[in-house]
């Protein structure tokens, strides 16, 4: 996600670094590449101009120019104005009791229908029942997507075959809705290829009649100033309550997600960052800042482990773990997780200087490499999979060949699996945020390597001894009593 605006801000940065001597000509010759990264991210002009000029008046002071370290302030005065720019504006939908309607519109090809199915999967896992509305009645295969959404997602669709009026059909769905205690409406309505006084018309006989909670518009990210354009366009006709920006995990520059709140005063609410149906998140600005700049955002990695898991089968790794039975059997279930389609090259991007982790998984056959972990996992016994300690040498060679892999990749997924510990106690619950944030720092330092999980590596390092493994487990045991013994005397 906008690897050309990171990799021209990382050399603004680099320019004013290790100098000697920070003079104003030196600190402008960096704010001048900050300039020009963001005009090439297609960043709009007067909001890189207002930008600049925000950041200039900081960075030239005398408390910038004289410090030990210039391009650590320079780089928080930049983080401090892409907030400004992107907002600071509460993500959440804000529902009312009883039953909410949501208007969704766009452009066709901006991906409206199946962000409508993104957005019911993210609120059916919130526990809301939600309903999906086919008033998209100029594209027969609109109609006919979101019923596929729909049963995948396990929410009823209201559509009227042969109806001529996208009101009507709207009207009567949210009458259905509150009869059935439906929490959320969202009404998938029409798209053109661009817009015209016939597609405005229509949606605001909607919005007068339906008179929905929320409108959205649902824009695509690589359109860059198009997309601020539009924005700005149904602003004017319908005064939108939020912008979801789509196709990010592609070529987008970044230009329309720092400008669209800028240019129309509508801030963005949600990103979609894959084609999968979870791959849709609030947006949160302190993060999109944090990740542009390159230094990730954890508190989105946190919720993407979590969400991975769901709540019976978060309390039951909690009694595991609690009891440290968390076996390679457990093991086997979270790599067929984290191997779905595109999801761990999204995790590895939200990792602090995650963008190139993500550049190198590109590589890996994700696929190939987790049928070989699981391949290992299934040759060993059950009692094996219970402590994978039992497994010696003869052991170790009867399992690499069931695997069909060498001795020493068997035990390379022993040491991944002790080393992984650690991030599947956090994604179970357990702990605070900053508790959380800190075991996937140090995860990120283990796992510098990005292909460490799927690879095995050369090097077995040194073995303790069965005398030493004693001596340290007795070291262990006499620290935990004299440590009980001091909180007794307090």
């Amino acid at each position: 996600m906008f690897d050309s605006l990171q990799d021209g801000l990382r050399e603004a940065f680099k320019s004013i670094a290790g100098r000697a001597r920070l003079t104003e000509g030196n600190m402008r010759d960096g704010l001048a590449k900050v300039e020009q990264a963001l005009l090439q991210a297609d960043v709009s002009y007067e909001v890189v101009r207002d930008f600049m000029k925000r950041v200039e008046v900081e960075a030239l002071g005398e408390k910038v120019l004289g410090s030990l370290s210039p391009e650590q302030q320079l780089v928080g005065i930049v983080h401090r104005e892409l907030l400004a720019v992107l907002g600071s504006e509460d993500p959440g939908l804000r529902l009312k009791a009883g039953t909410n309607v949501l208007m969704m519109c766009g452009l066709q090809g901006s991906g409206k229908t199946t962000t409508c199915g993104k957005l019911a999967k993210l609120l059916t896992a919130q526990n809301r029942k939600v309903m999906l509305v086919a008033a998209d009645l100029q594209r027969p295969a609109a109609i006919r997507q979101l019923h596929v959404l729909g049963e995948q997602i396990g929410v009823p669709v209201h559509s009227q075959e042969g109806a001529s009026d996208p009101v009507a059909v709207c009207r009567d769905a949210v009458a259905a809705a509150r009869k059935q205690g439906i929490d959320v409406v969202i009404l998938d309505t029409a798209g053109r290829l661009s817009i015209d006084k016939e597609l405005m018309d229509q949606l605001v006989r909607i919005d007068q009649q339906v008179q929905p909670d929320l409108a959205f518009l649902v824009v695509d990210g690589m359109t860059g100033q198009d997309a601020v354009n539009t924005g700005k366009a149904f602003n004017d006709a319908l005064e939108l309550d939020g912008v979801i920006m789509t196709k990010l995990d592609g070529d987008a520059r970044g230009g329309a997600l720092l400008s669209v709140r800028h240019v129309t005063g509508v801030p963005v609410r949600f990103i979609g960052t894959g084609e999968q149906l979870e791959s849709l998140e609030p947006f949160r600005p302190e993060g999109m800042a944090s990740r542009i700049l390159g230094m990730g955002d954890v508190v989105a990695l946190v919720e993407e482990a979590q969400g991975l898991i769901d709540e019976k089968e978060r309390e039951a790794l909690e009694r595991k773990m609690a009891a440290g039975e968390f076996t390679l059997d457990d093991f086997r279930n979270q790599i067929d997780k984290i191997a779905r389609p595109g999801l761990m090259q999204r995790m590895m991007g939200l990792l602090p200087g995650g963008g190139q982790i993500k550049q190198m998984l590109n590589d890996v056959d994700t696929t190939k490499e987790t049928r070989r972990l699981v391949g290992i996992i299934d040759s060993m016994t059950p009692a094996e999979r219970r402590n994978p300690k039992v497994i010696d040498q003869s052991r170790r060679n009867r399992i690499s060949r069931g695997a069909g892999v060498a001795p020493q990749q068997v035990n390379e997924l022993i040491k991944q699996f002790e080393t992984v510990k650690p991030m599947f106690t956090m994604m179970a619950g357990g702990g605070s945020l900053k508790e959380k944030m800190s075991v996937v720092r140090e995860m990120q330092q283990q796992m510098m390597d990005p292909t460490r999980m799927m690879k095995s590596k050369k090097g077995t390092g040194k073995r303790l001894s069965p005398a030493e493994k004693a001596k340290q487990k007795k070291e262990r045991d006499k620290m935990l009593r004299d440590r009980l013994k001091g909180k007794r005397k307090n």
